[in-house]
């Protein structure tokens, strides 16, 4: 997917910040909008899809892309 609406750089940040950023941000959102992060903490990649189930998100893909990797979460209602 290569369309989102918001995305903030969660580069060189550990666990929890990723997912605080991502729930800072994704509260700012309107429903269904597409929220895109990047980052190195590779605990990301299981407290995102977690964080996305539990708040009503939905977590739509992850894609490495060198250092860094990228998340996309749908804002849910």
């Amino acid at each position: 997917m290569d369309r989102w609406d918001v995305e903030i750089d969660c580069a060189g940040l550990l666990c929890p910040l990723p997912v605080l950023k991502a729930r800072k941000a994704l509260a700012a959102m309107q429903p269904g909008q597409i929220l895109r992060l990047t980052a190195t903490d590779r605990m990301a990649a299981i407290d995102l899809p977690h964080f996305c189930t539990q708040a009503g998100h939905r977590f739509l893909a992850t894609r490495d892309e060198g250092p860094v990797t990228a998340y996309l979460i749908a804002r849910g209602d």
